[in-house]
C-alpha cells in the first residue's frame, strides 16, 4: 500500500505528499485545473503558450539558461505539459537537493516575467511545434478526431491553438490568463520521493505564499450531440493510413469506469489480446494498433488508434468493427475476463514501484474529484466487475449512431467508409 498525506492551507492550496524511503529522488509538481478546455475561440492555445513562457525567466532567475544551468549543476531536470483540463510543471532532483526543487518550481510558477521580446520569439517556436504536428499524420489525426466529435467548442479545438491565435498573443494576455487560472483552490502541489513531511509543509507555506487565493474560472460544459455515424477524411499522399475509430464513452466520475477498463483490456490490453492478434498477427496489416480510453470531467471516448495498410483499409476497419460487435453479443469467455483482470492487477502493482507515477495518479484524483481513490480500492472494484456489467456497457456504448472515424490517407471518397460504419 502506498501511503500519502494531504495538507490544506488556509488559502485553499492543497499539498499532496507521497513519501518513499526506498528512493533517492525528490519531485515537486504543480497541477493546475486549467487547459485548452477552459479557453474560448479567441484565446485558444493560451494555456499551452503560458506553459512555454514560464521557463523563460523570473526576477530571481532572469533567463532560461540560468534556470537550466542551476539544475544541470545538480543533475536535475524539469519540464511541463498542457492537456485539455490540466497544466502541470515539475522539477526532479536527488533528495539531497529537495529545497532547490521547491524553490525553482515555485519561482517559475509564480514569478515568471513575460517579456514582450521573449513572447515574440516563442511565437515562432510554437508555430514550428504546430507545423510539426500538421506534417505528422499520426499526430494530426488526433486533432481531426476531436474536431469530429466535438465540433466548434473547446473540446474540439487543438491544445496548441491555431497559428493565427499564437501570433496575436501579447504579454498582457498571459498575465491576465495566469491571474485568472493559477489560483490556490484550483491547484494541487505534489511532492514525492524521499522527504520529511513536516519540513515540506513549512517550505511550501513559505515558497507558495504569494499564490493568489480563490478559484480559477470554470470551463463551459462540453456539449455532446450525435445521431448517426460520423467521418472525418483528410486526403494526404501517405504509404500508410492513420485512423482513430471510436465511440463516445463515459466521464471519469462514472461508476462504470471499472467495467470499461476491463472491456478495453479484453480488446487491446497487450500483444495476446484481441486487437493485436487480429490486426497485426492474423491480417499482418499494421505496425501500430491499440485501444484507448480517455475520460474527462464531462465526457469520454473509447477508441482504437492504428496505422494500417492502404490497400486493405476497408477490410481492416470492418474486421475491427466485428470485434466490437462480438463484445455486444456476450461472446466474452470467463477466461478472457480473468486474464484481463489479472493484466490490470499486474500493471497497477508494477506502477506502484514508481512513487512519482503514483503521486501523479493521486494528484489528478485530488484535483478533480477532491478525494483520492487508492490503487487498492480501484483493484477491488475491478475484481468485482461481472460479465453482465461488461455486456450491458458494451451495448450502451457500441451503437451505430455512436461511431466516429477519422482517417488521414490517400483517399477522397467518403462513401467507401460511411457504408461500413456499422456494428
Amino acid at each position: 500500500m502506498v501511503n500519502y498525506q494531504v495538507h490544506k492551507f488556509s488559502n485553499g492550496l492543497r499539498l499532496l505528499m507521497v513519501p518513499s524511503k526506498e528512493v533517492h529522488s525528490f519531485k515537486c509538481s504543480v497541477m493546475v485545473k486549467t487547459g485548452s478546455d477552459y479557453e474560448n475561440k479567441r484565446n485558444n492555445g493560451i494555456s499551452h503558450f503560458l506553459e512555454h513562457m514560464c521557463f523563460k525567466g523570473t526576477k530571481k532567475r532572469p533567463s532560461n539558461l540560468v534556470i537550466s544551468q542551476e539544475l544541470d549543476e545538480v543533475g536535475g531536470s524539469y519540464n511541463a505539459f498542457t492537456s485539455r483540463e490540466v497544466t502541470g510543471y515539475w522539477t526532479k532532483v536527488s533528495d539531497y537537493h529537495f529545497k532547490k526543487a521547491i524553490d525553482i518550481t515555485s519561482d517559475i510558477f509564480l514569478n515568471s516575467v513575460f517579456r514582450e521580446s521573449d513572447v515574440e520569439k516563442e511565437k515562432r517556436v510554437i508555430q514550428e511545434e504546430i507545423n510539426m504536428y500538421l506534417d505528422d499524420p499520426k499526430e494530426k489525426v488526433w486533432d481531426n478526431f476531436f474536431e469530429l466529435l466535438y465540433k466548434n467548442q473547446p473540446a474540439g479545438w487543438p491544445i496548441a491553438g491555431s497559428k493565427e491565435n499564437v501570433l496575436k498573443f501579447r504579454a498582457g494576455d498571459l498575465f491576465s490568463y495566469r491571474l485568472s487560472q493559477y489560483r490556490a483552490k484550483s491547484v494541487v502541489l505534489v511532492v514525492s520521493g524521499n522527504f520529511k513531511a513536516k519540513e515540506i509543509v513549512s517550505l511550501v507555506k513559505d515558497y507558495f505564499r504569494k499564490i493568489p487565493g480563490g478559484k480559477a474560472k470554470e470551463k463551459i460544459k462540453t456539449k455532446e450531440k450525435q445521431i448517426k455515424p460520423q467521418l472525418s477524411l483528410e486526403y494526404k499522399k501517405t504509404d500508410q493510413t492513420h485512423l482513430r475509430l471510436g465511440v463516445r464513452g463515459i466521464n471519469l466520475f462514472d461508476p462504470r469506469r471499472y467495467a470499461l477498463h476491463v472491456l478495453d483490456t479484453i480488446l487491446g490490453g497487450g500483444m495476446s489480446f484481441r486487437l493485436w492478434q487480429l490486426v497485426r498477427e492474423k491480417l499482418g496489416a499494421a505496425y501500430y494498433v491499440s485501444s484507448f480510453v480517455e475520460s474527462a470531467t464531462d465526457r469520454g471516448i473509447w477508441g482504437i488508434t492504428a496505422g494500417i495498410d492502404n490497400d486493405r483499409i476497408n477490410l481492416i476497419i470492418s474486421e475491427i468493427l466485428k470485434e466490437w460487435k462480438e463484445l455486444k453479443q456476450d461472446l466474452i469467455t470467463p477466461k478472457e475476463i480473468k486474464k484481463a483482470k489479472e493484466n490490470i492487477r499486474g500493471k497497477i502493482l508494477l506502477a506502484t514501484e514508481d512513487i512519482h507515477q503514483v503521486a501523479n495518479y493521486y494528484a489528478f484524483d485530488l484535483l478533480y474529484k477532491n478525494k483520492i481513490e487508492t490503487f487498492e480500492h480501484y483493484l477491488t472494484n475491478i475484481l468485482k466487475v461481472k460479465p453482465s456489467d461488461l455486456n450491458k456497457l458494451a451495448n450502451d456504448l457500441l451503437k451505430p449512431s455512436n461511431l466516429n472515424l477519422a482517417v488521414i490517407g490517400p483517399f477522397k471518397n467518403k462513401s467507401r467508409f460511411l457504408q461500413i460504419l456499422k456494428i
